[in-house]
């Protein structure tokens, strides 16, 4: 299956403070960028932080249960091969990342089975990454 790129824009209230994690922290290539927005490739995918004032979501996230978790919401993420996720998870503790959720696999022996962590972003953003070892069981029920 082939997928389309995804263009994503998210709110941040402070563009360099952003620029430096999605850039350093993450390693992810910039593209184009303007004194208040800058693009970049994540993972394949178009993701764009656009200077905006602090949201609501970004002040205080609200959360659902999921694992025994509470899960922020909205959040966003990309699901990874599994030895991506845990290359990431190492990179993203060497540099003292706090996670939301620290990095686990859950619903551990049931379909869905996943590996995942939970972050926010300097201004508020929660992400989500994960990985499946059978990626087959992605939309499974």
């Amino acid at each position: 299956m082939s997928l389309s790129p995804f263009h994503l824009a998210i709110p941040v209230y402070d563009l360099a403070a952003a620029r430096r994690f999605y850039g350093e922290v993450f390693g992810l290539e910039e593209g184009r960028s303007s004194t208040q927005w800058v693009d970049f490739d994540f993972y394949g995918h178009q993701l764009v932080i656009h200077e905006h004032p602090k949201t609501a979501s970004q002040d205080h996230a609200h959360t659902n249960p999921v694992d025994g978790h509470e899960v922020p919401v909205p959040h966003f993420g990309i699901v990874l091969q599994w030895t991506q996720w845990e290359a990431l998870a190492e990179r993203l503790k060497s540099f003292g990342t706090k996670f939301v959720i620290e990095p686990y696999v859950r619903f551990k022996g049931q379909v869905g089975e996943q590996a995942t962590m939970f972050l926010l972003d300097p201004c508020g953003n929660a992400l989500e990454f994960k990985a499946f070892k059978d990626m087959g069981q992605l939309f499974a029920k």
